[in-house]
């Protein structure tokens, strides 16, 4: 297992708030991995010492096998970033700013070129790169932005909320370019959102909370220890099915005629349904989602 991002006690303080409380974390090479956590969770400040544009206080990390705090300037050759907010010139058109975006890096002429070339074809900005980046839609400015991110063709891509704003077809767009970037381009993502349908696309999850990892597994292993599947039942008999339910020492919640009960598995509504069906007219298992483990893990649901 080859690893692209190595954490060791990672620590930021502003003032007497801890954003980071020494935090230890790896990723594997071209792995999707999902950095999750509530609003102030130190998320984004994790980001930003990863990627080098802050100091941490203590702790130290490897990316993409360089030393961070001594070796920054290999650090950001091989990386790219999308913050949350736009950073492209909205006078230059996209071409033009990615043009620019690679000069940075020393590439010039062809190769120059060439990069902007595949950087627009990976993010799927070939049909709008002539156009000003002011004058774009939402979604082409952020796939704009994960071309800016791909021009130095990095190692690694971090995505701090990169689908925050954008309608549910818009965000399928452009996770439709990520999928592919990093089928073809091996290139490792690391992720953090507050759509939990997203997450649930990762190969691995950690949740941060107060600063500290408060949880991390695969999205299958955090649903299975955090969430609870629900059994539903559409009643006939409301009163017979409720005292039917209390009978097996079961606790339910009830709305109108539905009444509801939380479970450990799917396999665990069988023998409830065979007890209850001549008092039901219905029924349905809800499986745990990753924003019920979210609030099983936090105590609260992610908010933009």
């Amino acid at each position: 297992m080859e690893k692209a991002v190595e954490v060791h006690g990672l620590v930021k303080s502003y003032g007497q708030v801890q954003a980071v409380r020494g935090i230890d974390f790896y990723v594997e090479k071209g792995k999707i991995f999902a950095f999750l956590g509530p609003n102030g969770a130190g998320k984004s400040t994790t980001i930003e010492i990863l990627s080098t544009a802050l100091q941490a206080d203590q702790g130290r990390a490897l990316i993409n096998g360089y030393t961070l705090g001594q070796e920054d300037e290999k650090i950001r050759s091989t990386i790219g970033v999308v913050f949350q907010g736009h950073h492209l010139d909205d006078l230059l058109t996209v071409k033009e700013n990615l043009l620019t975006r690679g000069s940075f890096y020393g590439l010039r002429g062809a190769k120059l070129d060439q990069a902007v070339r595949q950087a627009a074809r990976s993010a799927q900005v070939e049909e709008f790169l002539q156009r000003p980046y002011g004058k774009l839609s939402g979604g082409q400015r952020r796939r704009a932005d994960i071309a800016r991110a791909l021009v130095n063709k990095p190692q690694l891509l971090f995505l701090d909320e990169p689908t925050t704003g954008l309608d549910a077809q818009t965000r399928r767009h452009v996770w439709e370019s990520i999928n592919q970037l990093k089928e073809e381009s091996g290139v490792t993502i690391f992720l953090t959102t507050h759509y939990m349908e997203e997450a649930a696309g990762a190969d691995y999850v950690i949740v941060i909370d107060h600063g500290m990892i408060a949880a991390k597994g695969t999205p299958a292993e955090l649903k299975e220890e955090y969430a609870q599947d629900q059994l539903r039942l559409w009643a006939q008999d409301q009163a017979a099915l409720a005292a039917q339910i209390e009978e097996m020492g079961l606790e339910y919640q009830q709305q109108a005629d539905v009444l509801t009960i939380a479970i450990a598995s799917t396999l665990d509504a069988l023998p409830i349904v065979e007890r209850c069906r001549d008092h039901i007219s219905g029924f349905e298992v809800l499986q745990g989602t990753m924003d019920d483990a979210f609030i099983g893990i936090t105590g609260e649901e992610i908010r933009p």
